[in-house]
């Protein structure tokens, strides 16, 4: 625990660089697992300080499951991290263009995509590869976007399992937001923000990271 600009003991500084922004989130995945979690930036204080301005630290893209809860999984409290959730962490326009504005507005210098084991919508696309059958409505919109990390999966491994394919579509996300948002690129390339790619484990609550794109070391 560390004394952050508002003087809360339990208040954790905002980290300026995609590195410090790096170290000060796996700490709080680290006291998450620990079971010590601090539970900073969740008072009457911080939410004063919050009422002109924010500052996130970190803009999260990830999977909407309701066991992904970004702010308790990396022990984070009010104005820390910039959420974009989607099932599956499917990027859409208005999702690349909500990580956008972190990015162009708020000058966010760490964003994480962020998968987990057992995803439910990576395994409809599995099963939907596997029979040829897709579901209805708008949930087939999710499958069709990913259906190519699954297959990416299939192609390294015939006998890949859904957390595989998971990891291939954390990377794979990934690795299109750069591509695919010159904003992002741009800021990457100035090494004013960092990518990096995460997979949540739910039985231990520990997330490792398998994709990183920008410096995220000091």
């Amino acid at each position: 625990m560390t004394g952050g600009e508002d003087g809360n003991i339990n208040a954790i500084s905002t980290p300026h660089t995609p590195a410090e922004a790096w170290t000060t989130l796996m700490d709080g995945n680290r006291r998450f697992v620990e079971a010590s979690a601090s539970h900073p930036n969740q008072d009457a204080a911080r939410r004063a300080s919050l009422l002109a301005t924010q500052h996130p630290f970190v803009m999260i893209f990830g999977c909407s499951d309701s066991r992904l809860a970004a702010e308790i999984i990396f022990d984070l409290g009010l104005g820390d991290a910039f959420v974009v959730r989607t099932a599956g962490h499917v990027i859409d326009n208005t999702a690349l263009g909500s990580l956008e504005y972190g990015i162009e507005y708020l000058g966010i210098p760490l964003v994480v995509v962020l998968g987990h084991d057992s995803c439910g919508a990576v395994t409809a696309t599995k099963g939907a590869v596997a029979t040829g059958d897709m579901p209805a409505g708008f949930v087939r919109d999710l499958v069709e976007r990913i259906t190519p990390s699954v297959l990416a999966s299939l192609r390294k491994d015939k006998d890949s399992d859904v957390n595989s394919m998971v990891e291939e579509h954390v990377k794979q996300t990934a690795a299109r937001l750069v591509e695919n948002s010159p904003i992002i690129a741009n800021a990457v390339a100035r090494q004013k923000t960092a990518v990096v790619g995460l997979t949540y484990r739910l039985d231990e609550g520990r997330a490792d990271l398998v994709y990183s794109n920008g410096p995220i070391s000091h």
